[in-house]
């Protein structure tokens, strides 16, 4: 749906392509009016259970004979890589650089706000994805004390209200999709509307639309997308003001992503691993960690090649890509960092994680830097989280990674550019001040 192509959809596995209403009908999304918010099951009333070796073996089979018809194919890219060169000479911003840095775009992210609660979802050109990113940014910003911090959770309030407000117009505790048609130059926006298109002619079209907004993905997954990158961003917004209506929103939207079926794109199940990891980090709630390991291990890990000269890119040629490689070692990332250490999934998690990280980052070191918003904010979590255990940062190259990423960024700003989104800005500069903060403490 919002964001795999539809080439990359045909080259899936078998059991990755399920058919219009495959999934939804076993997710009781079909036939049915979509559900309120409060009707949703409680997570005390969801059993989450562990990936039997059947589950896993299944998978694991029909994804060897994919690799098999791959052949040289194999982790290789539908769009080819694209390298920026790292400058050589280049420096991070200090802390007194990144203090404004912030700040000088507010101006723009002020001006750009389209969020209004109330609008009309079937004219809206925008995701949630948008809002949430500016909710994220402007958290981490404020958090990090920079300049114009109190504008910039003036910003992300109003942001996160409308977030929330949209969640409730869906109904579902999703994060939903605006039912717009005929907007084809965004792909997230083509793909949504051919997934309406499929919708209509079978039939589902009202299965799938709720006060103009899509709020059932009929097994597609698209919609783990948006409620993960809304999801996270509130609870980012709920750990700085502990308004507990951020934290609820959170919690229809973890809800809603634990009983989601697993996806036939590999990056989408990514989301919601990221976003259940971290809603149990936050709330302990185990039902959550118990799902996003199930996620992880059948929905994400399986798609990894782990041999060959690709070792730790995913097999198909869309999840190939550099973007949607560092959203999944974002959540393979969180899930390691949430889960206790003697826990029995732990390793597999780490050994898929590590593979992953080095697979991309020595190309950074080497090549150059295929993404950054993507690659920064997963080396960003990846060097903080795990700064204890310095054996998997050595082994995946993190470090140096990230460094020659930052020293890009910190290069493109000082010529005058905004290197990245407002999400991964934000993270960035508060890393900046935190690694400041580091280095005095160990002094």
């Amino acid at each position: 749906m919002f964001g795999v192509s539809m080439r990359a959809a045909r080259l899936l596995p078998v059991f990755l392509r399920p058919s219009l209403g495959g999934l939804a009908a076993a997710a009781g999304l079909c036939a049915q009016e979509p559900p309120t918010i409060t009707a949703r099951p409680s997570p005390n009333e969801i059993a989450v259970t562990a990936p039997s070796d059947a589950e896993l073996a299944a998978i694991q089979r029909d994804v060897a004979t994919y690799r098999q018809k791959l052949g040289d194919r194999a982790g290789v890219p539908e769009v080819e890589d694209k390298y920026l060169p790292i400058p050589k000479t280049a420096r991070w911003l200090s802390v007194n650089e990144a203090e404004p840095a912030f700040a000088k775009h507010l101006p723009k992210l002020e001006q750009m706000r389209w969020w209004k609660i109330g609008l009309d979802a079937t004219k809206l050109e925008h995701a949630l994805r948008e809002p949430a990113a500016v909710v994220s940014g402007c958290v981490r910003a404020a958090r990090a004390s920079l300049d114009g911090a109190p504008r910039c959770l003036a910003l992300a309030r109003e942001a996160a209200d409308f977030l929330i407000w949209a969640q409730s117009e869906g109904g579902t505790g999703a994060f939903p999709f605006p039912a717009v048609r005929g907007v084809t130059s965004n792909p997230a926006f083509a793909a949504a509307d051919r997934f309406l298109r499929l919708a209509d002619r079978a039939g589902k079209l009202d299965d799938v639309l709720h006060n103009g907004w899509v709020v059932a993905d009929m097994g597609d997954g698209g919609l783990q997308f948006d409620t993960a990158e809304a999801g996270l961003a509130l609870l980012e917004l709920y750990e700085s003001t502990h308004e507990v209506k951020y934290l609820a929103a959170v919690g229809h939207a973890a809800d809603w992503a634990l009983i989601a079926p697993i996806a036939r794109n590999w990056n989408y199940n990514a989301f919601s691993v990221s976003l259940l990891a971290e809603t149990f980090r936050v709330t302990g709630e185990p039902r959550y960690l118990g799902a996003a390991v199930r996620k992880a291990l059948l929905g994400v890990i399986p798609g990894q090649l782990t041999e060959g000269p690709r070792a730790g890119r995913w097999v198909d040629a869309h999840n190939a890509r550099p973007a949607y490689h560092y959203i999944m070692m974002r959540g393979l990332a969180h899930l390691a960092a949430a889960l206790p250490k003697d826990h029995a999934a732990r390793p597999e998690i780490l050994r898929a994680l590590q593979l992953g990280l080095l697979a991309r980052n020595q190309e950074i070191l080497t090549l150059g830097a295929p993404n950054k918003d993507k690659a920064i904010e997963a080396l960003l979590i990846v060097n903080r989280v795990f700064a204890s255990e310095p054996a998997l940062l050595r082994a995946s190259k993190s470090p140096e990674a990230l460094d020659a990423l930052g020293r890009l960024v910190s290069d493109q700003y000082r010529r005058g550019s905004a290197p990245l989104g407002p999400r991964e800005w934000g993270m960035f500069l508060e890393y900046i001040v935190w690694r400041a903060d580091q280095a005095e403490k160990n002094r």
